[in-house]
């Protein structure tokens, strides 16, 4: 097994197996632990398995950011919610989790750019939580002084948030932890246990577990979950690069984006940068099996996808991985217990010549470490959060297309009164499992 800089090299969370639960959750990144939280909260018995470690994958790669700017009309409830709660955890956390409002700044480039903005400024209209609003040029040079005078506007969200997700995924299993969820580091759940139907419980690699619900949280391995127990869904992952410079000084503290690169101020004085909009596809089975769910998205010209010819051994979707296996067989999440993508080397050498241009008076910034994240995606750019028809108990979460960081929490909490048979407080149709085989249009998210 390998290990990103942040994870120990020792499970933190161990120990024997209980005979039977409430609830089983499949996977310890931010879904699935803000879910146990919440659920344990309601007073069910939870159990938290991961076949690697807490976070181990897109739930620590990512970029930080808590936003509601960009988001989907129907996530921007939702993701309003999350901002409130992240806000709620970092307290019961002791301030642990590198909680700030920062801003998010999208940077127009073209006035194309920034008519695309106004329009998702229209569409977000009714919120009277949201503040965003656009930048003029002069605006946007009093926002960021230290920056070129690259662009022709922005759109900026002063209440949006950041977070530092390699100190906040483990943390908040911590605080779960010490709320009652139990939770098991390198134990995969090989299958589902079913009775007439209905959960019944889960096999692992260490023997079964009795269950009346399973919410499945396992990010890039969930459709690879699903499709062992004869059910489909077009999500597929994507490979992004990210990096952290060394301290740097200050030249602008929220977190911004523009048609080619992105950046966020970091607790330790340094920043994380990343390309804003490209995306490495490897082909194998499942991505050709769904090429036509993603003709549109991909057909919209907002995205640059990257076709790579195989996957590395043992990814959900490399061409060698099984997708068929019985309950006795090593399971392919066994095989991989951490995806650990190596990043773009070109894109790792771009993107502090990119910062260094955007901010023309500092030097191009060191880079500390770079590292990659396997995003799962569906063909709409939004998630699917919902009970997975056909086997009652199965609540399936994933999809987040890089929002789950942001949102894990109000989702968590969703998953929870979902779980408890409670009113979910939000319209989850947009977020429904069968939307991509009930003859519904495809309607892909914002395109910024």
């Amino acid at each position: 097994m390998t290990f990103p800089h942040w994870l120990p090299d020792q499970p933190e969370h161990a120990g024997a197996l209980p005979e039977s639960v409430d609830v089983v959750v499949i996977g310890a990144g931010i879904i699935g632990v803000s879910a146990a939280i919440y659920m344990a909260r309601a007073g069910k018995r939870v159990l938290v398995l991961e076949k690697g470690r807490v976070g181990a994958e897109q739930s620590t790669r990512n970029w930080g950011w808590i936003r509601t700017q960009g988001r989907d009309p129907d996530e921007i409830p939702i993701s309003l919610e999350s901002r409130r709660l992240w806000a709620e955890l970092d307290q019961d956390c002791n301030g642990q989790l590198g909680i700030s409002t920062v801003g998010v700044t999208y940077l127009a480039k073209t006035e194309k750019s920034r008519a695309s903005y106004e329009k998702w400024l229209g569409s977000a209209a009714g919120h009277p939580e949201l503040d965003s609003k656009m930048l003029s040029r002069k605006e946007l040079r009093a926002l960021m002084p230290h920056a070129g005078d690259h662009w022709v506007g922005a759109l900026h969200t002063a209440s949006d948030m950041r977070g530092e997700p390699w100190q906040a995924v483990p943390a908040l299993a911590r605080l779960a932890a010490r709320e009652g969820v139990a939770i098991r580091e390198e134990v995969a759940v090989r299958a589902l246990e079913t009775t007439a139907g209905r959960v019944s419980g889960v096999m692992t690699e260490h023997g079964p577990v009795r269950a009346e619900q399973v919410v499945l949280a396992g990010g890039a391995w969930s459709a690879l979950f699903l499709r062992n127990h004869g059910f489909s869904i077009p999500q597929l992952s994507v490979r992004c690069t990210v990096l952290a410079t060394e301290p740097t000084p200050d030249v602008q503290a929220g977190a911004a984006v523009d048609n080619r690169f992105a950046w966020r101020r970091r607790d330790d004085g340094a920043y994380t940068l990343a390309p804003s909009a490209y995306a490495e596809l490897f082909l194998g089975p499942d991505a050709v099996r769904a090429v036509p769910s993603y003709l549109k998205l991909l057909q919209s010209g907002g995205f640059q996808v990257v076709l790579r010819p195989w996957a590395p051994k043992g990814y959900p979707d490399a061409w060698g991985t099984p997708r068929r296996w019985a309950k006795t067989d090593v399971s392919p999440f066994e095989r991989c217990r951490i995806l650990d993508p190596e990043p773009s080397t070109r894109k790792v050498r771009e993107l502090p010549e990119q910062f260094a241009e955007a901010f023309p008076g500092q030097a191009k910034p060191k880079v500390a470490r770079a590292w990659a994240g396997m995003i799962d995606v569906m063909p709409d750019v939004v998630p699917v959060v919902d009970h997975v028809p056909g086997v009652s108990g199965l609540i399936v979460a994933t999809g987040m297309c890089g929002h789950g960081f942001g949102i894990g929490p109000a989702f968590g909490r969703i998953i929870a009164d979902m779980a408890a048979g409670q009113p979910l407080g939000h319209d989850m149709s947009r977020f429904r499992y069968g939307r991509f085989s009930d003859g519904s249009p495809l309607r892909p998210g914002p395109n910024l």
